[in-house]
């Protein structure tokens, strides 16, 4: 056990990533609904390797705190844009009303209950499961006018009274939302209701849905003989397909092999069909199921249905698209037939359905015979081309840059006010971000690339934070006392109560976009899958993502605010 200690103070690196290695396996642990989560799970055992007293650098910490600021910007900047558009401002007052409540109210229970300005920044952290705060809250402490033991005392204290009341947080906050939060709107039965109607207005288990939306019912493609008394005998290509439309069935001819012949061509618009042709066609399982008798009998040719087809991950660019339903787009669209098989924004799956909107910056991914992928692409935006390399030229500069702005202070009297250098990172990343979405080919950052950033950045940051406090967390604990989580508690429902009632009575939201905005105003992940699984539909994600990316960004904020407040 010695040789291990002494390893790990010689080597502290050893001792970070042991750290995270076993906060991720403990993290993956789930009894039922019940998980610690990486993040507390990280910073738990990096209290437990600080007993080992494990000297560790504090620009360690702040490099990879860095890092995860600058992604998780770069990943909401196009959604956070977004929200300051007309179409966006409805869920962003709610988001800012639901920062200013997260805000107020643990200042006001820190004040109360004589916490300093570290307890306070721990306990707002933790109530309000915004775990960047652990970073900037210490990083504005460092700013105070005071002296460096009390700087250490405080910024020790961020990282225990966040452990103390993120476990309600993030478990108080889902059964919140997912089974209080209903009640405002007349109960879990009438929502469940109420979610159903509005996913059929949208789209979903209607008959008159384009294949180009249709991921949830299963896109097919069979081969077919065209027999004497086919409805296609006599129309052309673009007119048996615009005779199914007309009766709410979207089927499109891919193939044609014409009678007597072994040469398979691409269909054209105005080819006409003649008995005993054999053709390929796409459509929902459904349409394709009850119209195929009109057209013939359904063959097995391995030749007829070999052919390509592509899957291709589309950001969208098109500024004319941005805030078209998918309804209004597959109308509007040219002569490509192609399928949705998956809609994410900031990284969250949307539901695929007639009345969801699109937004610049949202990712499509397209399934289709390559020439009409090849078109939809042209008409939508940019193809996400998968590659290793990030434009690290575009992070370094941008947080060199961030932290620039971010070290600007405003002098008033005694009291010098900044956003810190992780703030200004913060808005480098949003920006970088949002011109990624205007510009596909300038900073482009792979998605794996990204999830590191984020998850190595954060949980790297919060393994040094667990270990340098971990020499003082029990008598830091003894000092705030079993009381703090009673009062983190109270910070936690307040806010989201007063949430969900602003959602119900003044913005009038329905219940899924309503729940959904008050998951990502509050930036509560668990929250989201929780709401879903009480209202058995996937519609709240539609009001998380614009809500997650602001609430993120202003709560981040607030975080440096109420240390200053409290200071």
């Amino acid at each position: 056990m010695e040789w291990i200690i002494t390893t790990f103070r010689e080597n502290p690196t050893l001792a970070i990533f042991f750290t995270i290695a076993l906060g991720f396996l403990i993290g993956r642990f789930r009894y039922k609904n019940f998980s610690l989560g990486t993040v507390t799970s990280v910073l738990l055992i990096g209290v437990l390797v600080g007993q080992m007293k494990i000297p560790i650098s504090p620009d360690v910490k702040n490099i990879f705190f860095l890092i995860f600021l600058f992604s998780v910007g770069y990943s909401v900047g196009p959604q956070f844009f977004n929200s300051l558009k007309k179409s966006g401002l409805p869920q962003l007052l709610f988001t800012v009303l639901m920062a200013v409540f997260s805000l107020i109210v643990p200042w006001l229970l820190a004040r109360w209950m004589n916490y300093n300005a570290g307890q306070t920044a721990g306990m707002f952290a933790g109530s309000q499961t915004i775990s960047a705060v652990i970073g900037v809250g210490a990083d504005t402490i460092g700013n105070l006018s005071v002296d460096a033991a009390t700087k250490k005392s405080m910024v020790n204290s961020v990282a225990i009274c966040y452990a103390v009341t993120y476990l309600f947080g993030t478990i108080g906050s889902a059964i919140i939302l997912a089974q209080i939060g209903p009640l405002f709107w007349g109960g879990l039965k009438k929502v469940k209701q109420t979610c159903r109607e509005l996913e059929e207005e949208m789209g979903l288990g209607t008959t008159n849905v384009p294949t180009m939306i249709s991921s949830f019912s299963n896109i097919v493609f069979r081969a077919c003989h065209i027999t004497e008394s086919s409805v296609a005998i006599g129309k052309s290509v673009k007119q048996l397909e615009d005779y199914f439309a007309s009766r709410g069935y979207y089927i499109y001819v891919e193939r044609i092999r014409t009678k007597g012949s072994k040469d398979i061509m691409d269909a054209m618009p105005d080819y006409v069909f003649q008995p005993h042709d054999d053709i390929v066609i796409q459509g929902r399982g459904a349409f394709v199921i009850t119209e195929m008798k009109e057209i013939g009998k359904e063959i097995f040719d391995h030749h007829l249905l070999d052919f390509p087809l592509d899957h291709v991950k589309v950001l969208l660019v098109n500024k004319k698209v941005n805030g078209m339903t998918i309804s209004e787009l597959s109308q509007q669209r040219g002569d490509f037939k192609i399928s949705i098989k998956k809609l994410t924004r900031g990284g969250v799956d949307l539901p695929i359905l007639a009345g969801t909107i699109l937004h610049v910056g949202d990712m499509l991914y397209l399934i289709g015979p390559r020439k009409d992928v090849n078109k939809a692409v042209k008409e939508l935006g940019y193809p996400d081309v998968e590659t290793e390399k990030t434009d690290m030229i575009s992070v370094g500069t941008g947080i060199l840059i961030g932290g620039f702005i971010g070290v600007l202070a405003l002098h008033i009297g005694k009291a010098t006010i900044s956003l810190s250098t992780s703030g200004g990172v913060l808005i480098a990343g949003l920006i970088l971000g949002w011109l990624r979405s205007k510009h596909p080919t300038f900073a482009q950052i792979p998605e794996p690339a990204l999830w590191m950033m984020n998850n190595l950045g954060l949980n790297a940051f919060i393994a040094v934070v667990g270990i340098s406090a971990g020499p003082g967390f029990v008598a830091g604990f003894y000092e705030v006392g079993p009381m703090l989580f009673v009062i983190g508690a109270i910070a936690t429902t307040v806010p989201l109560m007063l949430g969900i009632i602003m959602a119900r009575y003044l913005f009038k939201f329905d219940p899924a976009l309503g729940l959904g905005c008050c998951c990502g105003a509050r930036t509560t992940t668990a929250g989201l899958p929780a709401v879903q699984d009480a209202l058995e539909s996937k519609l709240p994600a539609i009001g998380y993502t614009v809500t997650y990316a602001a609430g993120n960004t202003l709560l981040i904020i607030c975080g440096i605010i109420i240390v200053f407040l409290m200071s």
